[in-house]
Formats: C-alpha cells, sequence, structure tokens
C-alpha cells in the first residue's frame, strides 16, 4: 500500500535548530558575559550543546519536565546555584536571541509544496505541543500540518513505538501508510521503522554509515523516494 501521509521531525529537520541555538547563545552572551569556566565563546557554546543533549535526554526519559529541563540546564551551565525564578529569567533573555535567530531550512517549504498534492502532513515531536505550535506559527507552517503531537503531552518519547503509534491513529492510518523524516537516526528513522512506519534519516551533513537506514541527504529527494517506497524495492539513498 502506498505511503499515504508524511509524519516529520521539526528541529533540524525543518527548522534550522542548530544555527538558532548556537547564534542566538553567541548574541546572548555578549550582553550576559561568559560563564564561569569557559575561556571563550566558542567554549560556551560547547558546554550549552552538550549540556542540552544531557537534559533533554532527562526530559525525553521522564525524569523532569520541559520547564525544568532548562532551569537545570541554566544552572549548570552558569556553575551557579540560582533559584528557578533566576533560571528562568536568564533563560527568558536568551529566547529573545535565540528566537530572532530562527529560520526554516531552504528547501522545507519548496518539500512541502511539492509533497503537498499528494501527501497529508502531520508532525511528532520529542518537545512539548505549547513551544512547538508557536515555532511553526512564527515560521508561517503551522497550518501544513493536520496534526501536532508532542512528548511531552503523549507522555511517551521517540523513539518509543508509542509515539509513532499516537500519530497514527491521530492520523486515522496504519503505520505502513505514514512516512516518518527526521534527523537522528535511531530515535528518528530506526525507531520509526520499528514501528512500522516508512522511517527515513534526514542526513544533512552526508554521514552515512548506516545501511540499515532509508536515508536521504536533502528534502528535495523525498518525492522520488516516497513514489517509489523503498520497503517495495525502489531504493533511493541507502547507507
Amino acid at each position: 500500500m502506498p505511503i499515504r501521509a508524511v509524519l516529520w521531525d521539526i528541529d533540524d529537520t525543518i527548522f534550522d535548530y542548530g544555527s538558532a541555538d548556537r547564534g542566538g547563545l553567541r548574541a546572548h552572551l555578549a550582553t550576559e558575559g561568559l560563564p564561569a569556566g569557559c575561556a571563550s565563546v566558542d567554549a560556551a557554546v560547547l558546554r550549552w550543546g552538550e549540556l542540552t543533549e544531557l537534559h533533554w535526554a532527562r526530559f525525553s526519559a521522564g525524569e523532569c519536565d520541559f520547564d525544568q529541563q532548562r532551569r537545570d540546564r541554566v544552572r549548570d551551565f552558569l556553575r551557579l546555584p540560582l533559584t528557578d525564578a533566576e533560571a528562568e529569567e536568564w533563560f527568558g533573555r536568551h529566547l529573545t536571541h535565540y528566537e530572532a535567530a530562527w529560520s526554516l531550512f531552504p528547501d522545507t517549504v519548496p518539500a512541502l509544496d511539492l509533497l503537498t498534492p499528494g501527501y497529508r502532513h502531520a508532525v511528532l515531536s520529542n518537545s512539548a505541543f505549547v513551544h512547538q505550535d508557536r515555532k511553526l506559527r512564527a515560521l508561517g507552517v503551522r497550518d501544513r500540518f493536520e496534526v501536532l503531537l508532542c512528548a511531552a503531552e503523549l507522555g511517551v518519547s521517540k523513539p518509543d513505538a508509542a509515539a509513532f503509534h499516537a500519530a497514527c491513529e491521530a492520523l486515522e492510518l496504519a503505520p505502513h501508510e505514514v512516512a516518518y523524516v527526521g534527523n537522528e537516526p535511531d530515535i528518528d528513522a530506526r525507531g520509526a521503522a520499528d514501528a512500522g512506519l516508512l522511517g527515513i534519516w534526514l542526513d544533512r551533513r552526508d554521514i552515512g554509515g548506516r545501511p540499515d537506514l532509508t536515508r536521504v541527504t536533502g528534502l528535495a529527494e523525498l518525492p522520488d523516494l516516497l513514489r517509489g517506497d523503498t520497503r517495495f524495492g525502489a531504493v533511493s539513498r541507502i547507507g
């Protein structure tokens, strides 16, 4: 049976999260100054990225809520015993710079335009609805997606099959009728494939090395891939 809907990841898939996060932090540090233990802005950006991964993993595992991971990230970054209010104020000032740097990847809207006549669209994110809904609206593409589901509300995160199945149920489609596109090879593509969807790894940096995954290096490759559906023999970029 052909693919009928595309389920999308957001951050670093259609939205250039990495550039916005780094650029926003650099602008924020220009006014706030460097945190203790960081000799340069580059070192601070590296530490912020590492802490983001650490605390996001805690959130995804259900060890803390969305706002708590933000506050803890700030405390660890600054190496200060901040109150919740102080941590939230610092993050709020950072958020202003981060949001000013928001942008879609250049291939996002062209890909949605090409795919929309033939496929329904939805989003499954390991974030929180209020934040991702606001982000998509600010970027001008919220109306492109009929369903937006996020881990904070679902109570389960990718790569758990239950997260992917919840999105399929919301679309009223069977998993084999849905493709999932995301930038993480295991959390996104492998997780989706194990849940019965067509999992597609968006490998923008052309890393490769995963012959077990269906892979594209840009969204312009999706129309041909979806028309072929690699599970039935028509392979686009594999490995």
